[in-house]
């Protein structure tokens, strides 16, 4: 038989099928004891699943008790231990506001669940919406256990419909009883409605609801839940026509922004996007995208030609050690030239550059300070936990980590 550290010999290395030949009780006691590497412990606990010693439940209660210990090893716990209802006081008590291990919380919310905590409720609702995928898996395992104890009429009267985030559970719930959800599309709430539209599969359906959809607003998501299913341009193009060709309206931006930026970040755009800037993505042609590298060549010979001496280019990604986004980096001097992937784009932190001018005339558009702080109105676009919209400068030269 192969030993623990064998079968785990470094971590993320872990063979979780060998481990399950382990000796259940060998398992427990090394899972137990917090002088073992927690990337070792944490497979042990995944290969208890299912026989877990009685004997060493008290020892194993104690690691999930102990703020000290390594939150991986905690969580992997409370889910091995969902079923032992002695945790539940423990877990209510108001001294688990205080921990703040990472993931912590989510955990101790999604074992109240399991362990049929409806006073959870509310707050499991919350995190089930939660735009991180981790915190939406232990939100909806933990109604789900809500659900498989009480029943989804008694979880859904202590919801309610008041909050978006009861909706979109109500949603969930009726789609897995196979109850049409079409009507959600007209949820107020957006990221309801994207919930709706991502759970559509019945194309007739779509194309009927969009004669009797309350706002445009509505046939849109039908429009788009549509195309995600036939994939028909035309038919999509056709509805955005006899729609009138809705557009979100943003004051200074003009087609040639609008057109980089859309094609860039449309197609996937976080779910409280307004679905015009998503269908305007799909039915309207993408600009030519540039020749990076022989718009960074042309940069840098009139750079060169101007006297200025610029440094190689650098994409984004190099220049902050990590991560990638959408723009390169040119140093002249003291300075620091942007040059956008997304089209003829430049910027620089000061609009008086001396590579401004050289730049302009060799084809280049200057991104100024004024048309940079442009804010793109409901398109929603991560950037560094965020989810909200952004402006032209951000979106023109973009990096992410």
């Amino acid at each position: 038989m192969r030993s623990i550290e064998a079968l785990i010999p470094q971590a993320g290395r872990d063979d979780i099928a060998g481990l399950r030949d382990v000796d259940a009780e060998e398992l427990a006691r090394y899972a137990a004891d917090p002088a073992h590497p927690w990337w070792r412990r944490r497979p042990c606990v995944i290969a208890l699943t299912d026989r877990v010693p009685e004997r060493y439940i008290p020892q194993l209660t104690a690691r999930i008790h102990d703020p000290c210990d390594t939150a991986e090893v905690r969580r992997a716990l409370l889910d091995l231990l969902a079923d032992r209802a002695e945790l539940l006081p423990w877990l209510r008590h108001e001294d688990r506001l205080a921990d703040d291990s990472y993931g912590m919380a989510e955990a101790f919310l999604k074992a109240r669940g399991l362990l049929g905590d409806r006073s959870a409720a509310r707050e499991l609702a919350t995190l089930a919406a939660s735009p991180w995928q981790r915190d939406r898996a232990a939100g909806e395992a933990g109604l789900d256990g809500l659900v498989d104890r009480h029943g989804t009429d008694a979880i859904l009267a202590e919801l309610g419909v008041e909050r978006p985030e009861d909706r979109a559970f109500r949603v969930l719930m009726r789609h897995r009883a196979d109850d049409d959800v079409t009507d959600a599309l007209a949820d107020p709430d957006r990221t309801v409605a994207y919930l709706a539209q991502s759970l559509a599969a019945d194309a007739d359906r779509l194309r009927a609801y969009l004669d009797e959809a309350p706002t445009t607003e509505a046939k849109l998501w039908a429009a788009y839940a549509l195309h995600g299913l036939t994939e028909d341009k035309a038919e999509t193009r056709a509805v955005y026509e006899r729609l009138g060709r809705p557009r979100v309206q943003v004051e200074c931006l003009d087609e040639e922004l609008r057109g980089a930026i859309v094609h860039e970040y449309a197609h996937g755009c976080e779910r409280a996007s307004d679905p015009r800037w998503r269908i305007e993505a799909l039915v309207d042609e993408p600009p030519a995208r540039p020749d990076v590298d022989d718009q960074l060549r042309r940069a840098v010979v009139a750079l060169t030609t101007a006297g200025l001496a610029p440094q190689p280019p650098v994409s984004c990604g190099e220049d902050n050690q990590q991560g990638d986004g959408t723009y390169y980096v040119i140093e002249v001097g003291e300075e620091r030239l942007l040059i956008s992937t997304l089209g003829p784009f430049a910027t620089a932190e000061d609009d008086d550059s001396a590579g401004r001018r050289v730049l302009e005339s060799a084809g280049f558009r200057w991104i100024d300070a004024e048309t940079g702080a442009i804010q793109v109105t409901d398109l929603c676009v991560y950037y560094f936990g965020g989810r909200k919209p952004l402006t032209v400068e951000t979106l023109l030269f973009y990096w992410q980590d």
